[in-house]
């Protein structure tokens, strides 16, 4: 029987359409707090989802072998999930599907479940032909079949004092789910996680709705729903400052996590290891601010028709898998006899750098060359029950069981030298290469052949399981993440109000990735993350006509950024000196998703230009994407609202 669609999330909302039911975090009376607080403002507005747009799209190659088993070749972040679907769909137990994962072609969390589908298919027709079955998604029909990054619909009601300081918070966060769940609950969840941001919400209650519609079923992206709440209330934020004559800036700072006060989140976990106040401080000083700020102003009193906006915002991200059970990891060494290494993790390459930062460990845990060291594709046949690449946990898990695994060889081989040369543990040392036992010195290749003549295992399997982390969802409140990592951006932009065109002039950013493992690979995932980030809020907009089909289904009606929408100026800042204070690999920090949320900045920056056109007296509240229309008929409104 046909059915009338319901392709809108205010209207799936409305008619408690949901996949999952909804769910709350709350502290205090929020109610209450709102009723004395000086100062209420509601409003309500949309997000839009976005495209992975990987350049290369769902694949897969099966190969049927004997006795049923299945060698199956795909592009996936979660092999163990393609194994595990593949082997429920031809009926045969897991130990017979082997997933070999050696690189992506891009990912983005895009490939966290959508890629199981194209390897069962081609499952189905390996086993009904007996032949090796390649298939690989069109780039239109991808588009059409797999899920995006859900589109979210807001609506809060604030109450703040004369500071702009928050007394009560009420947000509803409506996330566009398509017609099955997905990973649609714990993406909702995270959004409820990041409702905060980088701020004290006082007396809160948060509201996630998991909506149903009749499109396709929206999957994970990169910050899995965090960047749709830290949007949420960074809206807010402008909205205060815009209320109050405030620089946002201010209103930002003064609704800060404190160090020893204010520094619960609205889910009960403490704000551990601050960085807030100090990151901030020294990218004010850095980008020149309060100039800039001013010289802004005084351009834009000056132009009717160009005008310019700065905006300087922070990112609290926290790191862990929401469902505890995933934060867990596994990794595989082989020593051979001329003193090379095979290394094998549960973690999946997408071009995101995980294999150089994991080989890197294992060196300076053997104290060897990092060419010595040859890492294989990720295989469930060497490392089981691995869990999915995502949640910027892959060099966190991995890295840490490689490195555990690392160290249980070079225990091994220690204990050998003290047997074989009558010496203590501490008489033994690794370093560059050389072996030191008591006064003799060997060549890791040495130490790697005595191993084998005196009998030594020369493989060993590493494990990892991050410690702490509990959530009691029923309740709302636990410790869902093991640390936080801190971020801020200030972005500059100019726009042309008569036709809604802008650029981005200049990007400052300063990012925390405690002591980093590979800067240049974290300043590039730092680079990379805020322009798709700016993407998503600014050229990104995803467009279904009334039957609800997709019709932004290319590279010609869809625009990711190109060279020209990036800032002429742009500058990247990692912190330093400042470790994980969390027993984290070498005290490094994730860095695979918090940079993204540093393009909201652009976003607001928008806004604030849009601003301008009223004076700076009424808020913009634009839809994301902020698109050349959007920006255009934001000041449209805000020069109808001068004339009344």
């Amino acid at each position: 029987e046909p059915l009338t669609p319901v392709l809108d999330v205010k209207e799936a909302l409305a008619k408690a359409h949901f996949v999952q039911q909804p769910h709350v975090h709350q502290r205090g009376d929020a109610e209450a707090a709102l009723a004395r607080a000086s100062h209420r403002l509601q409003g309500e507005f949309h997000i839009g989802g976005q495209e992975h747009f990987y350049l290369e799209t769902q694949i897969a190659l099966v190969v049927p072998g004997e006795d049923q088993s299945l060698q199956v070749f795909s592009s996936t972040q979660n092999p163990t999930e393609v194994q595990k679907l593949v082997a429920s769909v031809m009926g045969i137990t897991m130990n017979k599907v082997t997933i070999d994962m050696r690189r992506m072609g891009g990912g983005f969390g895009g490939k966290e479940t959508q890629a199981a589908g194209v390897a069962c298919l081609c499952a189905v027709a390996a086993r009904q032909t007996g032949r090796p079955v390649k298939m690989r998604l069109a780039r239109r029909d991808d588009m059409h079949i797999t899920g995006k990054r859900h589109p979210f619909y807001v609506r809060y009601d604030v109450g703040v004092d004369n500071d702009g300081r928050f007394c009560g918070v009420k947000i509803d966060l409506a996330g566009n789910c398509g017609y099955s769940l997905d990973l649609s609950g714990s993406i909702v969840d995270r959004a409820m996680f990041h409702a905060d941001n980088a701020y004290y919400l006082g007396d809160a209650l948060i509201t996630g709705y998991r909506c149903r519609t009749n499109t396709a079923s929206n999957t994970a992206y990169r910050g899995f729903g965090g960047p749709q709440g830290m949007v949420a209330i960074e809206q807010i934020m402008d909205h205060i400052a815009r209320e109050l004559n405030l620089d946002p800036l201010e209103v930002r700072k003064r609704n800060y996590y404190g160090k020893e006060t204010r520094n619960v989140t609205h889910y009960h976990q403490q704000v551990e290891g601050n960085l807030l106040e100090e990151m901030t401080a020294q990218l004010e000083a850095s980008a020149d601010y309060a100039a800039r700020r001013r010289e802004i102003t005084a351009f834009n009193h000056g132009s009717a028709y160009l005008k310019r906006g700065l905006a300087l915002t922070p990112v609290k991200f926290g790191i862990s898998f929401t469902s505890s059970f995933l934060n867990q990891a596994g990794a595989l060494i082989l020593i051979y006899t001329d003193g090379t290494v095979q290394l094998n993790h549960g973690g999946t390459e997408m071009g995101q750098g995980l294999n150089t930062k994991v080989a890197q460990i294992v060196a300076e845990v053997l104290q060897i060359d990092v060419d010595r060291i040859q890492i294989t594709a990720t295989d469930t046949g060497k490392v089981p029950n691995t869990s999915p690449t995502a949640a910027s946990s892959g060099t966190d898990l991995n890295g840490k069981a490689a490195q555990n695994a690392a160290q249980i060889l070079r225990d091994r081989l220690t204990a050998m030298l003290c047997s074989l040369h009558n010496c203590s543990a501490e008489q033994v040392s690794f370093s560059n290469g050389i072996v030191k036992a008591g006064e003799k010195h060997f060549t890791f290749a040495d130490v790697a052949q005595l191993a084998w003549l005196n009998q030594v295992p020369l493989a060993a399997t590493g494990y990892y399981k991050v410690p702490g982390i509990h959530y009691d969802r029923e309740a709302g409140r636990g410790t869902p993440f093991y640390y936080y990592a801190f971020g801020a951006a200030c972005v500059e932009v100019i726009v042309d109000t008569l036709t809604g065109e802008y650029r981005l002039l200049r990007a400052d950013i300063l990012h925390d990735v405690g002591a980093s493992l590979n800067p240049a690979i974290d300043i590039g995932q730092v680079e990379g993350g805020f322009v798709q980030g700016v993407g998503w809020l600014t050229s990104e907009e995803l467009v279904w006509n009334e039957q609800g089909r997709l019709m932004t289904d290319g590279p010609a009606s869809y625009k990711i950024p190109a060279i020209g929408d990036v800032p002429a100026d742009l500058r990247v800042t990692l912190v330093e000196n400042r470790k994980n204070p969390k027993d984290t690999v070498f005290h490094s920090k994730a860095v695979g998703e918090p940079p993204f949320m540093l393009g909201i900045a652009a976003w607001c920056a928008l806004q604030d230009a849009v601003a301008s056109v009223g004076d700076y007296r009424q808020h913009p509240l634009l839809d994301a994407p902020a698109t050349p229309e959007r920006v255009f008929w934001g000041a449209e409104k805000m020069r109808e609202h001068n004339a009344t």
